[in-house]
């Protein structure tokens, strides 16, 4: 099973990303972000960020996720390659690991200035899988 596949978009990039379980499906949602933040750069586990998230709904969730890491390597100059995720009752917990970004081993991809909600899904059943527009 693929991890995830770009969408064409006009502007923007969107992704869609599959798992076996919801969990996966985040994970490779993370993994296709910095995908196109790193342009497929490898990344090691340097650091680890643990990351807890409750949201009223999956689509929220979702954002929230996705967002936060956003924040890491925006904030912090951060990039992560690892991601061990639990998504349970809207409730997400996360081990993510990586290191700070090196203009001399990470290639720059896009710069994603946020997670957006337009063509926001979460099936949370199977076939799992999430999609999500990026602003860049």
């Amino acid at each position: 099973m693929k991890q995830y596949e770009l969408i064409e978009h006009t502007a923007d990039v969107a992704i869609k990303a599959y798992g076996k379980t919801v969990s996966e499906a985040f994970k490779n949602a993370a993994i296709g972000m910095f995908d196109i933040i790193t342009d497929n750069s490898s990344i090691d586990d340097v650091g680890q960020y643990n990351i807890q998230l409750k949201a009223p709904d999956l689509e929220q969730l979702l954002v929230d996720w996705l967002s936060e890491l956003l924040f890491l390597n925006s904030a912090k100059n951060l990039v992560f390659g690892t991601f061990d995720v639990t998504v349970d009752n809207n409730h997400l917990s996360a081990h993510v690991r990586g290191e700070e970004f090196d203009s001399s081993k990470h290639k720059k991809g896009a710069e994603i200035k946020a997670v957006t909600y337009h063509m926001l899904e979460v099936h949370n059943k199977k076939p799992y899988y999430v999609q999500v527009l990026f602003d860049i």
